[in-house]
């Protein structure tokens, strides 16, 4: 008798049959990553693995790895399936972290040794050879987040994410067994985690998680697209990392890489002797600024590649979000290309229809099987409807990253804060678009590479100045519409570039001004977090209002953001000189008591200390176009948020129109006699209901 579990492998035929290859040929499989790929099984009664992989322009396919010596030993040649040229073969007793590659022969005589496309599992670089793992032998626990997940509005809810690589967020001490110091996704899980839920981050995005050869390449030229890399261990630490997160209410956004892949001989790049993953057309299959191929997204296989890939890494590892790289790329044509060196499709135009069409299925497909996760799109041009539903002509992604607001923001913040004012429009400016797409609001890690700066390196000014800068576009990107996005380091002024090769500098957090920054900033994220007006209308000008868009002689900058209910609303002031305004005014809409709920100018954050009252009273006169106003000592690169509620209509008046309502007799009696006694009281009351159906 079998196991449980033998019996419920054979209850699953692992082996290729029609069905299957009709599917994986119209590009609908989307489950191929459980038959293509090595999986360990029992077949006729036989443990082994079994293993297949799509090879068509190939002679002849063996199998081989360490268990044959890595020779091309007939007894491991594969058996070709028809139409589609899939080869498969099970081999009893292979045991699970057996390395194996794919020896392609091709027809004219060449011997390429490729790992698998589906491999679950990869031998650590400089090695190249793909592991047997068993991937559907996962324990999970987070079946309260995942169904949480499935009923979340993505637009109404807080989004503000943590993008770090793992292998240079937080290091070991290098060891012979560990070289590079690098945590395993088990430790990693724990500490990112107390790490974000004590900043108030919401998501974690991590980048370089597919397998890949080369360290500098942050995981964005991809080998493995179904292997967790094994730098930080295997599919089953990944996995436990997943969990982990979820258990502690953290999401988690992978970055994918659709757009292109590396030429290593190891790879995807003419896999079976000829151009099968890439167009065959160097015109369109290479990318000249990357050195890379690119995808072949007419061909219905290798869509079905990619469209099962980011199914495995959201339905199979629990993923919440894809944050799509490189979408421009794959959209034009003549991305990266001068004239003659792109193809026009066959209206004359840059647009990749191919591209287009797939985009729409993916995204489709994702979406409607999992409720609630996110497909983001990292498209830095203008391209329309990215966010739009594929019905309407849109590419159905969920949020895409604003590149122009950051580009914008950028430009603004690294001028001297005398030539600002002339560039009030660069911050402006964003607001004319915002709600052209649902947005992330994004300082990326490639903001902080190749001779960028970091974050605060961009700053204007002395020491103090660079810090007191930084509070200021801190504050001015989260009160901004958008879900948020901060690459590690920038929360606490890493001062170095990012580099791969090494950690974060957290001795910073022993130096007073790093670490106040970083409470800024947690001080920050939980205010957006936590008051619903920083989210519930994020994508409407219902949840935005400027008081002053035009202050660009002083480079001032008011406005509000309201909650849905109009329950909390915040009014937010950023000064980005460093001139004092002691006699500032801003306007508001109403009476009544607004309580500071940041000052950017505590001690505590690097500021100067000076008091302020916990609660300032609207004063009546006209100021901003408002009939009240604030009277606030704005500080040097000063940020005051101040939080108030809107007020209902008076309740005597609520009260006397739903008597009105429920009792008309009544009113028409009290009407009659107040009409008599006093006539004037009547003109009064009867003009009630308009006044407050006015407001």
């Amino acid at each position: 008798m079998g196991t449980a579990k033998e019996k419920e492998e054979n209850q699953f035929d692992i082996r290729i049959g029609e069905l299957d290859q009709y599917l994986f040929g119209q590009g609908t499989h989307y489950d191929i990553y459980k038959k293509l790929g090595a999986h360990p099984t029992v077949i006729d009664g036989k443990k082994g693995v079994h293993f297949a992989v799509w090879a068509p322009h190939a002679a002849k396919v063996h199998l081989t790895g360490e268990f044959c010596d890595w020779v091309e030993d007939p007894a491991y040649e594969m058996k070709r399936l028809e139409p589609l040229g899939i080869y498969e073969l099970f081999v009893e007793g292979i045991q699970v972290g057996a390395q194996y590659k794919y020896l392609i022969c091709t027809h004219d005589g060449r011997r390429l040794y490729k790992a698998d496309p589906f491999g679950n599992h990869a031998e650590l670089r400089p090695g190249t050879a793909s592991k047997v793992v068993d991937i559907f032998n996962i324990k999970w626990s987070d079946n309260t987040w995942v169904e949480k997940r499935g009923k979340q509005d993505i637009d109404a809810m807080p989004m503000s994410i943590y993008e770090v690589h793992p292998g240079s967020w937080m290091k070991h001490a290098p060891t012979d067994e560990n070289p590079e110091g690098f945590y395993n996704y088990r430790e990693f899980a724990h500490h990112i985690t107390d790490y974000v839920k004590d900043m108030g981050y919401t998501h974690v995005e991590l980048m370089g998680i597919a397998e890949h050869p080369f360290d500098g390449s942050w995981g964005y030229q991809v080998t493995g697209y179904y292997a967790p890399t094994a730098r930080y261990g295997t599919p089953e630490d990944f996995a436990y990392m997943v969990d982990y997160l979820h258990k502690n209410g953290i999401g988690i956004i992978l970055d994918w890489v659709p757009a292109h892949f590396p030429k290593d001989a190891c790879g995807l790049a003419e896999f079976d002797g000829q151009p099968l993953f890439e167009y065959a057309d160097p015109r369109k299959g290479d990318h000249p600024d990357w050195g890379t191929k690119v995808f072949d997204f007419g061909k219905n296989e290798v869509r079905n590649f990619l469209i099962a890939n980011a199914l495995y890494w959201v339905e199979h590892f629990h993923i919440d979000g894809l944050r799509v790289d490189a979408v421009a790329s794959m959209l034009y044509l003549d991305y990266g290309r001068s004239d003659g060196q792109w193809v026009p499709n066959k209206y004359g135009e840059n647009k990749n229809l191919e591209a287009i069409e797939f985009f729409r299925h993916l995204n489709s497909i994702v979406r409607r099987r999992n409720p609630g996760v996110m497909m983001i799109a990292e498209e830095s041009t203008a391209w329309p409807q990215v966010t739009g539903e594929p019905k309407d002509g849109g590419l159905g992604f969920s949020l895409k990253w604003n590149m122009g607001w950051m580009h914008d923001f950028l430009d603004y913040m690294k001028l001297d804060p005398y030539f600002r004012s002339y560039n009030h429009n660069k911050m402006t400016f964003s607001m004319t678009y915002a709600f052209s797409e649902k947005f992330i609001l994004v300082l990326s890690h490639d903001e902080v590479v190749h001779l960028k700066c970091s974050m605060i390196n961009k700053m204007p000014g002395l020491y103090d100045d660079k810090f007191a800068n930084l509070r200021a576009g801190y504050a001015y990107m989260f009160a901004h519409p958008g879900k948020k996005l901060l690459f590690m380091g920038q929360e606490f002024a890493q001062f170095q570039e990012w580099s791969e090769a090494r950690e974060l500098d957290w001795y910073l957090l022993g130096e007073e001004k790093h670490c106040q920054l970083k409470e800024y900033v947690k001080e920050l994220l939980h205010l957006y977090k936590g008051d619903p007006a920083m989210y519930t209308l994020d994508q409407s000008w219902d949840g935005f209002e400027w008081i002053n868009a035009n202050d660009s002689s002083r480079s001032i900058f008011s406005f509000i953001r309201h909650s849905a209910d109009r329950k909390s609303n915040l009014l937010f002031v950023i000064n980005f000189t460093p001139v004092a305004r002691d006699d500032y005014q801003v306007g508001v809409p109403q009476s009544g008591n607004y309580k500071l709920v940041l000052n950017s100018d505590e001690e505590r954050f690097g500021g100067t200390g000076q008091e302020q009252p916990a609660t300032f009273k609207a004063v009546k006169g006209e100021s901003d176009g408002q009939p009240y106003h604030l009277e606030y000592k704005l500080p040097p690169y000063g940020v005051a948020v101040f939080k108030y509620a809107e007020r209902k209509p008076a309740a005597k008046n609520a009260t006397a129109e739903k008597t009105a309502e429920s009792k008309p007799a009544e009113k028409k009696t009290t009407a009659k006699k107040t009409a008599e006694s006093k006539p004037a009281e009547k003109k009064t009351a009867g003009r009630k209901p308009r006044v407050k159906k006015e407001k």
